[in-house]
Parts: structure tokens; sequence; C-alpha cells
């Protein structure tokens, strides 16, 4: 991620203005993997992604712009194949109703962008009851190490 952020003229983890990118500026910067996910919804396939199986303390980023998305100690096992969490960062995310594939469910995507991370559902562990089921190439993440 560091080598795409370089090239990405956009990316930053302290700025939270909102972008106004086209998804054509944005083809042209991002991989294409994470175009795909992040632009186009595409899901990762499961128990692929990097922060699956994962367990460090630090702090969980937009790929495509740097925005902050979740703490890790938000983040939970839930065995369903892509990195979970109960808790996002209130000002890093936002919801929109998802109806493809003939489903109803509830896309989360970042609040500075407009990517795609993944979806919430309602099957979470307390404190929320909820679970973040993201698609780790849309996630960057900053061992507390770093900071």
């Amino acid at each position: 991620m560091e080598n795409e952020a370089k090239n990405n003229p956009y990316y930053s983890r302290t700025d939270t203005t909102k972008l106004d990118i086209s998804n054509e500026e944005w083809e042209k910067i991002l991989a294409p993997d994470l175009y795909a996910i992040a632009r186009e919804a595409a899901t990762e396939r499961p128990f692929t992604g990097k922060y699956n199986e994962f367990d460090e303390l630090g702090e969980y980023y937009c790929a495509v712009c740097g925005n902050h998305l979740f703490r890790s100690t938000s983040k939970f096992s839930s065995s369903c194949g892509w990195p979970s969490f109960f808790e996002a960062d209130k000002e890093g995310v936002y919801y929109k109703k998802d109806t493809a594939y003939g489903m109803e469910r509830v896309e989360v995507l970042c609040k500075r962008c407009d990517s795609h991370l993944g979806h919430v559902f309602d099957d979470g562990p307390k404190p929320t009851g909820l679970r973040y089921c993201m698609n780790s190439i849309s996630l960057e993440f900053v061992p507390d190490s770093e900071k």
C-alpha cells in the first residue's frame, strides 16, 4: 500500500476533506484489484484477505484515501472469511441500502472518498451487536508501534 499511496495525490491520514473524484480518475491511480472492490463494489474471495486472520494493535484506514475507519480493539474473529469489526469510526464511514444480487444488505462506504468497504450485519458481538464485514484490500493497517 505504501507504494500506491505515493502515487495517489488524494491519500492522507490527516486530511478529512470530502473528496469528489471521478471513477475515471480513480482508475488511473488505483491498482486494478483495489479499484474493482473500492469503486465497483466487487468482493474479495472469503478467507483470502490479509487481515482476515490478523491480530495486531493499531488503526485501520481506507486504502484509497487514508481516512480512519476502525481501531483494532473492535476487531473480532467471526469466521465469516473477511475481517470483522463490531464498531466503526463514526466520522469515517456512512451507510447505504444495497439490494444487489436479490439480497437486502447495508453497504459500508468511506465517508471521505465514497469507496466501498464491505457490509454491516446485526449479528455481531456486544456491545454493539454489529458485524462490519470488510474487504481486506479496502483497508490499510498501521500498527501502534509506527504512530
